[in-house]
């Protein structure tokens, strides 16, 4: 067994890291705050970019203390002796004044059997200002940030409009390890004329960078997209299931054993996607990569390992 699962994955599970640190299952609670996002005020956003990724929280409209009491009281009915991290998960959740990020964050930090806070963001709105801040925050709980780079080609990341370089990355995570904050890192394989070398050098930067964990998305088109649009006119080429797994394995092999893999799929809406529909079917993807990784007898880390 690989010895960072308790599962029989052969990478390191985000349950074999949160039961290692806290004793116990834990749950992200996902929230959402109503964010904005910098990039769909400048612009249109990221060229994938659909507000239905919200649809994925229940009660979006409720505030925060009812949307974390109604989503634990679901869980508590499977897991009575679970432990929480509020998670704001939509939108960019540093693009707020100080003030009002302050009052969303901590609102939540005294309830029972919470005992860590996650923020997703992007890299350009982390000013010195909120930098110093969730630094303060991480010496009250266990503070997760997850930034969201998808590669590390600049040229991919101008065309798909994502409104920051890498490099703005790259000094973001600087600034938040300094803290001793834990950095989660988003990437995304399949972008848009992206070669398999791409996306294994985005994986040798996330190394370079000792970031603490990483998700792995595949990219999937949704309608009413700029994406959608690009890929009615163009029709590039994305990867089928068989050649995402073998990236992901490829990726898994050359990432540090020590970094958390948070997620390894997408999670699209069925009634908004345009393709791959082979995505729809998570679990079974799931299946597929383990089995592969066995029959390969490989795991997260081994290139490093054998070099």
């Amino acid at each position: 067994m690989f010895k960072y699962s308790l599962d029989n994955k052969r990478y390191h599970t985000l349950n074999y890291f949160y039961r290692t640190k806290f004793n116990n299952k834990v749950f992200k609670v996902p929230l959402d705050a109503h964010m904005s996002c910098p990039n769909k005020i400048n612009g249109n956003g990221c060229i994938y970019c659909s507000d239905y990724s919200k649809a994925n929280i229940i009660n979006s409209n409720d505030s925060i203390e009812e949307q974390f009491s109604n989503n634990i009281k679901v869980l508590e009915n499977k897991w009575p002796n679970s432990l929480y991290i509020p998670y704001f998960q939509a939108g960019t959740n540093t693009y707020a004044p100080l003030d009002t990020l302050k009052r969303l964050f901590e609102i939540l930090l005294d309830y029972p059997k919470v005992v860590g806070l996650a923020i997703a963001t992007r890299p350009d709105t982390l000013t010195d200002e909120i930098i110093e801040y969730l630094g303060e925050l991480n010496k009250k709980t266990f503070l997760t940030i997850e930034l969201g780079l998808q590669s590390s080609n600049n040229d991919t990341l101008k065309f798909i409009k994502r409104g920051h370089n890498v490099e703005c990355f790259i000094n973001a995570v600087k600034r938040l390890k300094e803290k001793g904050i834990f950095v989660v890192a988003h990437i995304i394989n399949s972008l848009p004329y992206e070669t398999e070398d791409d996306m294994l050098n985005t994986i040798k930067l996330l190394n370079d960078l000792k970031v603490d964990g990483v998700k792995i998305h595949m990219l999937y088109i949704s309608k009413n997209t700029e994406l959608a649009e690009i890929y009615e006119q163009k029709n590039f080429s994305i990867l089928t299931k068989e050649e995402y797994i073998n990236i992901v394995i490829k990726q898994l092999e050359l990432l540090d054993e020590k970094i958390v893999i948070e997620r390894i799929t997408g999670d699209p809406i069925k009634e908004e996607l345009i393709t791959p529909d082979w995505l729809l079917k998570k679990f079974c993807l799931l299946n597929d990569i383990d089995k592969e990784m066995v029959k390969r007898d490989t795991y997260q880390g081994k290139m490093l390992i054998t070099k």
